[in-house]
């Protein structure tokens, strides 16, 4: 009987950074997450929160040094990814895991056509010939909504606006149909219109192709529609993930409670957005206790001195801070 495996399961990832003549940054600390296929699994946080990080473990990409894995495991369809060889690890990037970065100019080349970028892809990992690759090509050009013309399959990246690079940057993740999407905030640098084409493209790709997508994102609102689940990460830490509609219905922990007040209201026009006072903490200097108390209005004692855990609440609900259950203050005030 073959054995069941979650399609993503990373287990206790603890990932620090040491330059020399400066302090150790710990950007990982015992990260736990799991994705299965056809899910939707958004990883929520501001920046320097350890999103990017945590894609970067994932695909590989990691530099050691100055990075270091303390500990932790990363299953991928149950083999651990952080045991593979660079050439295994190879085998899997762009075939079985693919990835849409967050400023297509900087990972599409320069020097090459985007149709040239697709095809070699093709031909390296399914074997493709070429006349095959370009007809391949094509097709997903024209899926992620490019006319089936050849126009863009012979333009260089400089060429097409910021949209038609992130989706041509889409293609090139789909075109081996891999099982592991990871969408590493594909939308910051397009304005709200393109936003809506770009998550909705991604959401009929998932469930056309029964992928599952790692959602990185800063704004839970952005991923309220198109998630199924969602981790809030802060400091390198996870601190609250459950379904989304659980984690909207009755958030635990007080950090995603004003992120969900930092969303802007379309019924407020003129009203002062909120915003949470500080700033996420450099991973150089974490501060004892838990890592939020600094900018937390409910902070108590105990917060500064320890590290809470995180206890199940619920149904699947997670959550570390010791106040849950004690007190529930309206901070929407």
């Amino acid at each position: 009987m073959v054995p069941e495996y979650e399609l993503l399961d990373i287990q206790g990832l603890d990932v620090s950074f040491r330059q020399e003549h400066r302090t150790t940054a710990h950007a990982l600390r015992s990260v736990d997450l799991i994705l299965s296929s056809g899910e939707t699994h958004a990883l929520v946080g501001e920046s320097g929160s350890g999103k990017t990080v945590t894609a970067t473990c994932i695909m590989g990409l990691l530099p050691t040094p100055p990075a270091t894995v303390n500990r932790g495991q990363v299953f991928f369809k149950g083999k651990n990814l952080l045991s593979l060889s660079e050439n295994e690890k190879r085998r899997l990037r762009g075939k079985e895991i693919g990835m849409i970065f967050q400023e297509p100019g900087k990972y599409l080349n320069p020097a090459y056509k985007i149709g040239e970028q697709i095809i070699e892809t093709l031909m390296l990992h399914l074997k493709m010939n070429r006349s095959s690759a370009i007809k391949r090509a094509l097709e997903l050009l024209s899926l992620v909504g490019f006319n089936k013309n050849k126009r863009i399959l012979n333009s260089y990246p400089h060429e097409l606006s910021g949209g038609m690079k992130q989706r041509a940057m889409i293609a090139m993740a789909i075109c081996c149909r891999p099982s592991l999407l990871i969408a590493d905030e594909p939308t910051t640098a397009l304005d709200v219109t393109l936003q809506l084409q770009i998550l909705n493209l991604i959401h009929r790709l998932k469930d056309q192709f029964s992928i599952g997508v790692l959602f990185i994102s800063h704004d839970l609102g952005v991923v309220k529609e198109i998630a199924d689940k969602i981790s809030v990460i802060y400091a390198g830490k996870i601190i609250e993930s459950t379904t989304t509609n659980q984690l909207f219905e009755n958030p635990r922990h007080p950090y995603t409670r004003l992120l969900m007040l930092s969303i802007p209201d379309a019924t407020k026009r003129g009203s002062r957005l909120r915003s949470i006072p500080g700033a996420v903490p450099d991973a150089e200097h974490i501060p004892s206790g838990c890592s939020f108390h600094p900018r937390c209005p409910l902070a108590e004692p105990d917060c500064r001195k320890s590290i809470p855990p995180t206890k199940t609440y619920g149904d699947n609900h997670t959550a570390a801070c010791f106040l849950i259950g004690k007190k529930w203050i309206d901070l929407s005030t």
